[in-house]
């Protein structure tokens, strides 16, 4: 929302704010908890990287964790100085990362291996460029919601057909994080006027991202489990000083001659 304070980075130049006053606590951050909110979900992508390397998971895991990384970054970019250049940066790897989701559960049954990762590598380039030369918000968001349609029935088919019931409550925690996100997304987006007049404004935004976050690791890591599962590497999910899950593999051990 505007303010009369300064700003280090002129007016506005994105395509819309957000129900957070502009540069309450500096001149420099022009939505302040919409920008902080995005550590969570870097610090879970980083722990998500350090485990996937660590057990030496495929790249494509490793690639997935970085683009949440890069995703909270530049989101922190486009929050923290409202301007059109920087909103691109939030909402392009936004749809490059659901083009990885889109690949890794897809993959496994795709017979002609370097089809699918050629197709998703050039939409995405043609994606990032006409995003950078036309503005299109209310388009945005139907495409980006259409790409989490499609990853809905797979994630689906590969819970029904997972039987170890702690990868199931990753997926459960998975639907959750969503849903409640996504409520917070709504109200914040939606019912500004009325918040507005709130003794205390809830950060519905920055409350989207922290949810976000979570729900980016907790599908993220029950990927990992069921890849795990489909590699015969003996997954189990574990906790991390008892709170945060994680996937623990035992690799079949290769004999040599």
């Amino acid at each position: 929302m505007a303010n009369a304070t300064s700003s280090f980075w002129g007016p506005v130049t994105s395509s819309h704010e957000w129900c957070e006053k502009n540069y309450v606590y500096s001149s420099y951050v022009a939505e302040f908890y919409n920008t902080i909110s995005n550590v969570p979900c870097i610090l879970l992508a980083f722990i998500g990287l350090v485990s996937s390397l660590a057990q030496r998971f495929e790249k494509r895991f490793s690639v997935l964790h970085l683009s949440n990384m890069a995703l909270a970054m530049g989101s922190v970019m486009y929050h923290a100085t409202l301007q059109h250049v920087q909103q691109q940066s939030d909402e392009t790897p936004m749809v490059w990362e659901m083009l990885l989701y889109i690949y890794i559960l897809y993959s496994p049954d795709w017979h002609y291996r370097s089809t699918m990762p050629t197709f998703l590598f050039l939409y995405g380039i043609s994606f990032a460029i006409l995003h950078s030369v036309i503005r299109f918000d209310i388009g945005f968001k139907l495409h980006y919601v259409m790409l989490c349609l499609l990853c809905v029935p797979r994630m689906y088919k590969y819970y029904i057909h997972t039987q170890d019931v702690s990868a199931k409550r990753l997926a459960k925690l998975y639907f959750a994080t969503l849903f409640l996100g996504s409520l917070c997304w709504l109200g914040d987006r939606f019912c500004c006027s009325h918040i507005s007049t709130w003794p205390i404004n809830p950060q519905g935004h920055a409350l989207w991202h922290v949810f976000m976050g979570f729900n980016s690791y907790f599908a993220n890591t029950f990927l990992m489990f069921c890849r795990a599962q489909q590699r015969e590497w003996s997954p189990k999910v574990v906790c991390f000083m008892g709170i945060l899950p994680y996937v623990k593999v035992q690799k079949p051990k290769t004999h040599t001659k």
